[in-house]
């Protein structure tokens, strides 16, 4: 509410002006309508610790209010679709995508086994306990976890450095990296510190991800030629070993397996194109595998590379080994901790939001966790959560997460009975399989929407792209993340500062460039800080003050004409935090400008900073009178003291109140009636009424 609010601004103004010389005393501003700005009582403010206590009591009252029902849901979050469950309508859709997505990760968990270095049994181990797990402790109910190509190359990336795929402590140290994986998981959701990662930008992932599926296919070129070719995270000793060995080129694995791979692109094509051929999607893989299969056994061609003898049964509990290499691993774990974040947590949300539930991205993070440290006692390499996998499980109509269970069952029927029937399968086949899942990762649509969008981003995606393909997935995903936080910086340290005008016809202002129709106010400069201001950005936000101090743009100014600069009015309901280093800036800032006959007013601080400019002593030291609610009051004040200043300028010997007659007085009065009209609308004489266009900006009326 709008009230009349005689400000001892004028007061206090004419004598600083006294001491500057910069201005001449002035007559008593006539009083103009403001809303009262609420101060904060500093003494009875909590301190930090007192906060931090206030919001440990509410963590320990919260916890206390909950029910058992409540401790259930959140230990065990299958709980919550467990108690709801409708047999009747879920059952059939669970059962149908349960079924799907195991037929789908049978051969992929081979696939992507062979991928990490690991013999293919591996693949189905990662994908049998792991799954169940995450089924009790996970909060997705469409989420499908286990093996996948981007983690499984970051595996042999990291581990081919350290042993050679044959032996046996390489297979060890991929179960020990799912149990370090695990911890460091787990750790992160019970301490919620999921929000880091919200670091990395999505341009940094997508480069990382198109780069690393380039790396992938190519890896896998040695089963559709016919030679090895050397194991590398780098594309050039890829390619050049490519090249190098084309005199050994064998056509058996390449034409089988370039017929699967495109009898796999089409089929995940029209399953993606036409609803009702959507199970062809799911039933590529398998499609690939018995196809593969069936070429072997008719023709037999030697130089196919065969899966060979796969140990039947289940996997046996067994703790981890080669606790003395998890130093060297540490690296590699974080980095595939960071990857089960963006990808199976962004994963989780979105088909949260699909299927109408909300999702706890660290309950989330912990559920995978806890489904990677008890995979690690069951001879499982790191899992997390598949893009191609968790789109058909949504898209086969699972409702919760007995869709995982199902899958579960699935791949220990096949552990259990079909192991031997794996035996024929061609490497090129599950090479194929491999390759079909990896092109989707290359999102050169992103790049293209990125050029056109943000110039910024998409630099950023070139840069980790490229050094991820020329210089290996560690260096590549570090310059990538190094690149994002160096843009942050940049752009928190040098942040946007706008002029603000006034639109015509309202008491809103605007930035002038956004608006050219806006228009300012001689005298007056109004700037707008969008961003917190803190020692980083403090000296670039003081020299752009001391521009927009000089460089005027006289052309759209209204009011009063004065040759200079009397007021800056600082805008701050952007700025939600301002630290030590500003305060201590900002005073230097009010006192340079007082020693230049210049008056800082502050307008639309939120609550806490406003807190931190009284205990400071800030608010004391430019005077209460020189903050507002709206930067409207705060134009008023100034406007009128601008005016004044004219005046005074202009009448050096004015006769006090006192001696002038009461017509004199009645005559100045109307005078200042007139003259705030005047100063709001820009006029600098009474309208004519009889010869205003009327497109022309109407005055505001004054409300007495």
């Amino acid at each position: 509410m709008e009230i009349t609010y005689a400000s001892p601004s004028s007061q206090n103004l004419s004598s600083s002006s006294q001491r500057s010389s910069s201005y001449v005393s002035m007559p008593a501003a006539r009083p103009v309508k403001v809303i009262p700005l609420q101060h904060p009582e500093t003494t009875s403010s909590c301190s930090a610790a007192s906060s931090f206590g206030a919001l440990v009591s509410k963590r320990i009252g919260n916890f206390k209010r909950m029910t058992w029902i409540q401790w259930i849901e959140t230990l065990l979050p299958c709980s919550r679709w467990i108690r709801t469950y409708k047999w009747r309508e879920y059952f059939q859709v669970d059962l149908m995508a349960g079924t799907t997505v195991g037929i789908m990760l049978v051969p992929q968990a081979m696939s992507y086994a062979k991928l990490a270095g690991l013999q293919p049994i591996y693949g189905l181990y990662s994908g049998f306990v792991p799954i169940f797990v995450y089924a009790i402790f996970g909060s997705s109910r469409q989420l499908a976890i286990g093996p996948v190509a981007l983690v499984s190359l970051l595996v042999s990336n990291v581990l081919g450095g350290i042993a050679d795929s044959s032996d046996e402590l390489y297979t060890e140290l991929a179960i020990l990296l799912a149990l370090m994986v695990g911890i460091f998981e787990s750790i992160m959701g019970l301490l919620r510190l999921g929000w880091l990662i919200r670091f990395i930008s999505h341009a940094v992932i997508s480069g990382f991800t198109t780069a690393s599926a380039i790396v992938i296919a190519l890896s896998q070129a040695k089963y559709f030629l016919g030679y090895d070719v050397a194991r590398s995270s780098k594309i050039v000793p890829l390619i050049k070993s490519i090249i190098l060995g084309a005199d050994k080129f064998s056509w058996p694995p390449f034409l089988v397996g370039s017929i699967i791979l495109a009898i796999l692109l089409i089929m995940k094509q029209l399953g993606k194109s036409r609803k009702y051929l959507r199970f062809l999607r799911a039933a590529g893989p398998l499609t690939g595998v018995v196809l593969g299969t069936t070429i072997v056994k008719i023709y037999h061609p030697p130089s196919i590379t065969l899966v060979g003898d796969i140990p039947q049964g289940l996997p046996n509990f067994s703790i981890p080994k080669s606790f003395e290499c998890a130093m060297s691993l540490i690296p590699t774990a974080i980095l595939i901790t960071g990857v089960a974040i963006l990808e199976s947590v962004g994963i989780a949300k979105a088909l949260a939001a699909k299927n109408g539930y909300e999702l706890d991205s660290n309950q989330e993070l912990f559920g995978l966790g806890v489904a990677n440290i008890l995979g690690s006692f069951f001879s499982a390499y790191p899992t997390t959560g598949s893009f191609s996998r968790s789109a058909v499980n949504h898209e086969s109509g699972a409702k919760t997460g007995l869709s995982g269970v199902i899958t579960g069952i699935i791949m220990a029927c096949a552990l259990l009975f079909m192991t031997p029937l794996f035996e024929h399968i061609p490497q090129c086949a599950l090479a194929a399989i491999v390759v079909s899942a990896v092109m989707g990762l290359v999102d050169y649509d992103e790049a293209i929407f990125l050029w056109h969008v943000d110039k910024k981003d998409f630099l950023l995606w070139t840069i980790t792209s490229i050094t991820t393909l020329f210089l290996g997935i560690e260096i590549g995903v570090l310059v990538g993340v190094g690149a994002s936080l160096a843009f942050v910086i940049h752009e928190s340290a040098n942040p946007h500062i706008a002029i603000l005008g006034r639109l015509p016809g309202t008491t809103v202002y605007r930035n002038t460039q956004q608006y050219p129709e806006a228009y300012t106010y001689h005298g007056i400069v109004i700037v707008r800080i969008d961003a917190p201001i803190y020692f980083a950005n403090i000296s670039f936000i003081k020299d752009r003050l001391r521009e927009y101090e000089v460089d005027v743009d006289r052309s759209t100014r209204r009011g009063p004409e004065v040759e200079r600069i009397y007021f800056v009015i600082l805008e701050m309901a952007p700025v939600t935090y301002i630290d030590s280093s500003a305060v201590q800036a900002l005073k230097d800032l009010y006192q340079e400008y007082k020693s230049r006959g210049i008056q800082i007013a502050i307008s639309n601080l939120n609550h806490e900073v406003l807190l931190t400019l009284s205990k400071s002593g800030v608010v004391d030291l430019i005077g209460k009178e020189w903050y507002f609610v709206r930067a409207h009051d705060a134009v008023q004040v100034c406007l009128q003291h601008v005016q004044s200043l004219k005046e005074t300028a202009n009448a050096p010997n004015p006769l006090p109140d006192d001696n002038l007659s009461f017509l004199q007085r009645l005559l100045k009065s109307r005078g200042e009636d007139l003259s705030i009209a005047e100063l709001e609308s820009g006029a600098q004489r009474p309208p004519d009424f009889k010869n205003t266009d009327p497109k022309l900006e109407p005055l505001l009326s004054r409300k007495t």
